[in-house]
């Protein structure tokens, strides 16, 4: 049987945690931490994990500046936003820049999401 594919999901509000880990559990492995440094230290300690989903608004480190900082020390893993906010300048200057790879918006699509990560490893949708 083929492992699961880790899932780190960032996100400050423990209820948008438990609906993302609900909802994607069935094919991945989902972990979520409640702030980007919380993520940080979490992939320093997991270099398993592949695919990384972090909400945008977030208290002191927000989604980009943690995507920032994560591709710094992690380059070669997939990284994805996700916001109730339109598409910002600053968020299509990520995505043409190629650090974040999709920017989903909030309430979230579990297939539209489902089929953007399957593009990323060996799992179909």
């Amino acid at each position: 049987m083929n492992e699961k594919t880790k899932i780190l999901y960032v996100d400050d509000e423990k209820i948008n945690l438990i609906l993302f880990k609900h909802n994607f559990s069935k094919k991945y492995d989902v972990h979520t931490v409640l702030s980007g440094f919380e993520a940080l230290d979490f992939l320093d300690e997991n270099p398993d994990v592949t695919l990384i989903i972090s909400d945008l608004r977030m208290p002191i480190l927000d989604g980009i500046e943690f995507v920032t900082k994560a591709k710094e020390k992690h380059p070669i893993k997939k990284y994805f936003l996700l916001s109730g906010m339109e598409v910002t300048p600053k968020v299509q200057a990520s995505l043409d820049m190629g650090h974040i790879l999709n920017y989903f918006k909030k309430p979230f699509d579990i297939n539209e999401i489902l089929e953007e990560l399957a593009k990323h490893t060996n799992h179909s949708s």
